[in-house]
């Protein structure tokens, strides 16, 4: 009833699979007698002969070699590179069922927190062509450079023509990667590109390679010109700041009408709708009046300046120093604004340093902020608002606040990292 694949250089046991779910990473799941088994680019009734691959600590991963019958709720991929690039996973789902599926994934973390599974709520997703910033892998083989993501569980790399999903300031930029970083990366060396919309014109990072002669660096100059970026920094790696290599104008972004140069490189949310939605959230879940707020893991602002713009007296923690020099050099501006540089993960506000707040705002990274939740839990302060990039870590810690007294309030998924399997959401909390 199917096409048949061509055969896998595997050579696991074939099975046949019924998918009953899809899961957190966007995987068909099917359940079978020895366990869970995860299939890629399925959806829930499909029906598959499948590879399976070796045991892993959640199940096994299988591999569809031929459909034996298809499920409904599948959609049309919107992308030519879908099912070999790993930057999407869930563009076969049909639209309903792919909201539904996030939706999901929001609620059934609220429910693992301890709140219980009535909560259904909105999802606001960013539009396709929204997403302002992006990592490019970077390889030169053979003389010719490759520049796109990886595919899925693999370090093979996807040469990218386009993508849907990225604003296409960034996807243009590809095309003069490749022509101009032949002449700095040596055969068989990789980069890194961050490259990131901003007001002015688009940010570049290039991580890698290690050293940089001057005909590279005179390339690296050509690249900014030829693409019209508007700054180009380098770094032999992660650990080592950034350098400027060429900058051309003055870039920014607006949290709160307040313009921010943010750090090269430096973290935003993905995209601007998600960023709006995520605000309007996080304001919304403020339903008193202004006093004093702790906006914890601030970042350069984004939080921090509609904050202070609304009335409130915010003092914004951040453990990344050149994020939070971006917002310091704005603070003596803004009214009511402090901030300060702290390792969060290791050194959280501990109860006698929070009651002096009338509100926490808590935007930690995926791991989550386990220590953070832990002190709020102990302590006094009325209202918590939560941002959560990982719903998995989100019920970890949302447990801790609802075993400290804290009951919730509201509850919004935001999907701005569109046909993944991540979503993020908003949660408001109250004690008592």
């Amino acid at each position: 009833m199917g096409r048949r694949r061509p055969p896998s250089r595997d050579t696991g046991p074939e099975i046949a699979l019924t998918i009953g779910a899809i899961g957190a990473r966007g995987d068909g799941i099917a359940d079978t007698a020895d366990g869970r088994v995860f299939v890629p680019l399925t959806v829930p009734g499909d029906r598959v002969r499948a590879r399976l691959g070796p045991p892993t600590g959640e199940g096994r991963r299988g591999e569809v070699l031929e459909w034996l019958e298809r499920g409904g709720g599948r959609g049309e991929p919107a992308c030519r590179h879908f099912g070999r690039c790993g930057g999407c996973a869930l563009q076969h789902v049909a639209a309903t069922d792919y909201l539904a599926w996030k939706r999901e994934q929001v609620s059934g973390a609220l429910a693992r927190a301890g709140f219980g599974r009535d909560w259904s709520p909105e999802v606001k997703t960013t539009p396709p062509g929204g997403r302002r910033r992006a990592s490019f892998n970077i390889i030169r083989r053979g003389g010719v450079v490759l520049a796109g993501f990886s595919e899925r569980l693999s370090h093979r790399l996807v040469d990218v023509l386009d993508c849907p999903v990225l604003a296409p300031e960034l996807v243009a930029l590809l095309p003069a990667l490749r022509r101009h970083l032949a002449a700095v990366l040596p055969d068989g060396g990789s980069a890194e590109a961050v490259v990131t919309r901003l007001e002015g014109g688009v940010d570049l990072l290039l991580i890698g390679p290690p050293r940089l002669d001057l005909p590279a660096r005179l390339a690296l100059a050509d690249l900014a010109g030829a693409a019209d970026l508007g700054r180009l920094s380098w770094q032999p790696d992660a650990r080592t700041p950034p350098e400027p290599v060429a900058a051309r104008r003055p870039l920014g972004i607006r949290f709160g009408g307040v313009a921010v140069a943010p750090p090269p490189g430096g973290f935003l949310q993905a995209s601007a709708e998600g960023e709006a939605a995520l605000v309007g959230a996080v304001l919304g879940g403020l339903r008193v009046a202004p006093g004093a707020v702790a906006d914890l893991f601030a970042g350069c602002g984004t939080f921090s300046l509609p904050l202070a713009q609304t009335g409130w007296r915010v003092h914004a923690v951040e453990g990344n120093g050149p994020a939070l020099a971006a917002l310091a050099r704005v603070a003596p501006g803004v009214p009511g604004l402090s901030t300060e540089l702290r390792d969060l993960a290791r050194q959280p506000l501990e109860t006698s340093e929070l009651a002096r707040f009338s509100a926490v705002v808590l935007d930690p990274p995926r791991a989550g902020a386990v220590a953070q939740a832990a002190a709020l839990a102990s302590s006094s302060v009325p209202l918590v608002v939560m941002v959560s990039c990982n719903p998995a870590t989100f019920a970890r810690d949302a447990r801790l606040l609802a075993g400290g007294g804290y009951r919730l309030e509201a509850a919004l998924a935001v999907d701005q990292f569109l046909w993944s399997g991540h979503v993020e959401l908003v949660a408001a909390f109250r004690r008592g």
